[in-house]
């Protein structure tokens, strides 16, 4: 049986991204890499992570994003790139140079693409067969699950996620809860000594109130994001980044699958995937102010009809690229030939 190395960061190794019981496994995310061990198992290959099967020692290596390390010059042949983080998470990613020492590459980033040397890989999803449509469960009009991060990207997006929060517990807090890491916790910056303050229990809680930088809309964090979402009938959905070709991520996709209608701002090209009518376009609205009166008066009718839209798509042909199964037969197949 030929080997295959897929190297991945410490916490994902012992073949953990490829366990379906791992703890790391919320809301399936490793479901397409699970896919992805399935498909060359069946044609005789056997895929580990790199700390069981070495790079040395690999029929060919699959790097999730650029690794510190590059493939040497005779390695190039049996090396390939999946480009998952976007370049305000990591810029390195997007060096040209580097992406010489790589055989093929595969990314969302639509400016890339050529099927040459670049091939179309969406982030993808364990697709339902359908949602919840049930009004009654919808508890409260709006949420947002996201962690709390910080950038200086001109792109960014976590300020304006930040933005979206505050104008909530400004103006209609009863209607609005924030999920997520790091909400409540100061994040200290600057000296390792200051930084060390970061890992002492409860500290960085506490320095959160005195400085009042707290959120009264927190409700903590979230186990499983349907089953949380499931009770708002809206969601603030903002990428990292803005005005990114094809940068989809989850974020979109676990509205749709727990029934609830997202708030969209991200990847500028988003109607060439994904149909206006499943979603709330934040690019059409100027202010907090019209987004509020526009989703807090929609009557029930033509509520159904966006989760109807949004049911349709996710049965539709038009989101296989988005399918686990897109993602492994493009590896698969972009590697075996």
């Amino acid at each position: 049986m030929n080997k295959a190395s897929f190297v991945v960061s410490k916490h994902l190794q012992k073949n953990n991204i490829f366990d379906e019981t791992s703890q790391g496994n919320r809301d399936n995310v490793f479901s397409p890499f699970i896919l992805m061990k399935k498909e060359f198992s069946n044609s005789g290959i056997d895929l580990n992570t790199c700390d069981i099967v070495s790079i040395k020692d690999a029929d060919f290596v699959i790097y999730y994003n650029l690794p510190s390390i590059l493939p040497v010059e005779k390695d190039i042949k049996k090396s390939y790139l999946i480009l998952s983080e976007s370049e305000l998470i990591r810029p390195d990613n997007y060096d040209k140079e580097k992406h010489r020492r790589f055989n093929k590459i595969f990314t969302w980033h639509d400016d890339l693409v050529d099927n040459k040397k670049y091939f179309k890989l969406n982030y993808s999803h364990l697709f339902p067969k359908e949602i919840n449509k049930d009004l009654s469960k919808k508890r409260k009009l709006c949420t947002l699950i996201a962690g709390d991060k910080k950038a200086t990207h001109m792109l960014e997006l976590y300020s304006k996620r930040v933005e979206s929060i505050r104008w909530f517990e400004n103006n209609h807090p009863e209607e609005f809860d924030l999920y997520g890491t790091d909400w409540d916790r100061y994040k200290f910056k600057g000296s390792f000594f200051l930084r060390a303050f970061n890992r002492v229990p409860y500290i960085p809680q506490v320095f959160a109130k005195i400085i009042n930088q707290t959120y009264p809309s927190y409700r903590g964090k979230v186990t499983n994001k349907k089953k949380t979402m499931e009770k708002y009938k809206f969601s603030i959905c903002y990428e990292n980044a803005r005005d990114i070709p094809g940068y989809i991520t989850e974020k979109i996709f676990d509205s749709f699958f727990a029934g609830c209608v997202p708030i969209y701002w991200g990847a500028n090209n988003i109607l060439d995937y994904i149909p206006k009518e499943c979603f709330i376009d934040k690019r059409e609205f100027n202010t907090y102010e019209e987004i509020y009166n526009f989703i807090k008066n929609i009557n029930d009718e033509d509520y159904m009809k966006y989760l109807d839209n949004i049911e349709n798509y996710i049965l539709s042909e038009r989101k296989h690229i988005f399918t686990n199964e897109y993602f492994a037969q493009i590896i698969y197949g972009e590697i075996i030939e």
